[in-house]
């Protein structure tokens, strides 16, 4: 009992020295870099978003908010990230735990297809939809005999955010699942439970605050996406621009109140998502924590 007592006690005085023998002067001046970068290059510009969207009045901002193309525009985001989340989420549970619980032919390939989106261009995604859907492109011929329009549409829109926005989830939940191993499955299944009872009952508990982490930055991914979108939307006024699209229109426009304006929208989605994103690792602070004493216990 002492020497466990003892272990603890070293253990808590090792956890509670500096991780580095640094002279104090040393540590706030890299703190003090930390913040000035951090004020300079994140928190000012934020700032000045909102400064700027309000420069000409309260009036002149809610007049572009309430723009038609601007509703247009927030309704087409609002679709797209409706559509690609829901199934992105769907595609990263599967194949996560695809990667995680099972050792199969082709493992590696999977979890490089996974990370694909991370090192291509999101114009190259959207070249690629192009080559695909367009009228020159392999089933061009085919959509235009059948009536069927996807480039320079919504679909077109969703596809390309979707492809963008595709890894979050899986890449989230991936090492989650591998930590966790699967004893808790076996246990399920050895005690005669279905696959789907094991994932609702097991899996699915062990592994909600990571989803849920998942699903908060797809979904900011996929508002915000602009690269991608920009090449297969077409820029079609009041149809096919979403709020980054409608922002680039209306500041090449030098209508700069109502392009800050709009661009106030994605700044609060981004503070809304940072908020969650905080919540999200208490979240799973505490359940690590949980983990940790019925472990201990």
């Amino acid at each position: 009992m002492s020497l466990t007592t003892n272990s603890n006690a070293l253990a808590e005085k090792l956890q509670s020295r500096d991780a580095t023998r640094e002279a104090a002067w040393v540590r706030y001046l890299l703190l003090t870099i930390g913040l000035l970068f951090f004020l300079s290059c994140l928190v000012l510009p934020l700032i000045l978003v909102f400064v700027e969207a309000f420069k000409q009045g309260v009036g002149v901002y809610f007049q572009a908010l309430v723009h038609p193309d601007t509703l247009s525009a927030v309704k087409l985001t609002l679709l797209t990230a409706a559509i690609a989340v829901p199934l992105n989420v769907v595609f990263g549970v599967a194949a996560a735990w695809c990667v995680a619980k099972f050792n199969f032919r082709g493992k590696s390939i999977l979890t490089t297809i996974i990370d694909l989106p991370f090192s291509v261009s999101p114009v190259i995604a959207g070249m690629m939809l192009v080559l695909i859907f367009g009228s020159q492109g392999w089933l061009g011929e085919w959509l235009i005999d059948n009536d069927i329009k996807i480039l320079y549409a919504t679909p077109a829109i969703v596809l390309a955010t979707i492809f963008i926005s595709v890894p979050f989830v899986a890449r989230e939940l991936i090492p989650l699942m591998e930590s966790q191993g699967n004893e808790e499955e076996e246990a399920a299944i050895v005690l005669g439970a279905s696959g789907w009872q094991t994932f609702w009952k097991v899996t699915l508990p062990n592994i909600k605050w990571g989803l849920l982490y998942g699903v908060i930055l797809c979904n900011a991914r996929a508002m915000g996406e602009f690269g991608a979108v920009s090449v297969v939307s077409g820029h079609i006024r009041g149809e096919t621009n979403t709020l980054p699209l409608h922002v680039e229109i209306l500041y090449n426009e030098y209508t700069f109140s109502a392009a800050f304006a709009v661009s106030s929208l994605l700044a609060l989605l981004a503070i809304v998502t940072l908020i969650l994103k905080t919540w999200v690792e208490l979240g799973q602070e505490k359940q690590a924590k949980r983990n940790d004493d019925s472990a201990s216990s």
